[in-house]
């Protein structure tokens, strides 16, 4: 099932799901487990809204491609279009939520690419690609500096991070996406993993959560 319409709250709202923009090794711990160097600017990439599947029910991961990881992450909802050096205050008013995700990675397949410096769009965008959790509201966060995302799975914690980690912080990270790309409203934006990916298995029961806020439970089908 695909994950077409945008909720806030369990309330159904008027925009549709847009992209998915992505930031890559926003965590120094996570850039250093895969052996890769920290950026010195915001490494970004889109995956499509078709490549969205929403955590409920569980979800599926492609068989016989090789390794597929986990990456634990905050998502962040826009409500309003951004573009052109959006200021701190735009930014903050375009936030309609936050939610916990999953960045799914073909990890065998994208080392494949990297070594012949090819783009990832084939490690990174198969169909379930991100699983996405409901949204709570942009205003429950007081302090974007201290979200916390966790992911346990068969009742181990495997990923335990928090916005205050983070190499590039929400509001400046929006403001550089926005300054390189127009983002719309219902596009969703993925703000990095914390250290602690690895790969998953079917049969693997995952709880992904915002700690304090939002909780929910899933399985790989």
């Amino acid at each position: 099932m695909s994950y077409q319409h945008q909720y806030v709250d369990g309330t159904r709202i008027h925009f549709p799901l847009g992209k998915v923009v992505c930031i890559g090794r926003n965590y120094a711990e996570h850039a250093k487990e895969l052996d890769n160097p920290i950026p010195t600017e915001p490494l970004l990439f889109i995956k499509p809204g078709s490549c969205v599947v929403p955590i409920n029910s569980g979800f599926k991961i492609p068989a016989e491609r090789g390794s597929v990881h986990y990456e634990a992450e905050i998502a962040v909802l826009l409500g309003k279009s951004l573009s052109t050096d959006p200021s701190e205050e735009e930014v903050l008013d375009a936030i309609s939520g936050f939610a916990p995700a999953l960045d799914l990675t073909l990890r065998d397949l994208q080392a494949q690419l990297k070594d012949k410096g090819l783009p990832w769009e084939r490690a990174k965008c198969f169909d379930g690609a991100c699983v996405l959790a409901p949204f709570v509201a942009g205003s429950t966060f007081e302090d974007l500096a201290d979200i916390g995302i966790r992911l346990s799975i068969n009742g181990e914690v495997r990923q335990d991070g928090n916005s205050a980690l983070m190499l590039n912080p929400i509001v400046p990270m929006i403001q550089h996406m926005a300054s390189q790309f127009s983002l719309q409203a219902g596009d969703v934006i993925l703000t990095g993993t914390p250290v602690g990916v690895g790969p998953l298995n079917p049969g693997d029961e995952l709880v992904l959560e915002l700690p304090g806020i939002s909780r929910f439970e899933t399985a790989v089908l």
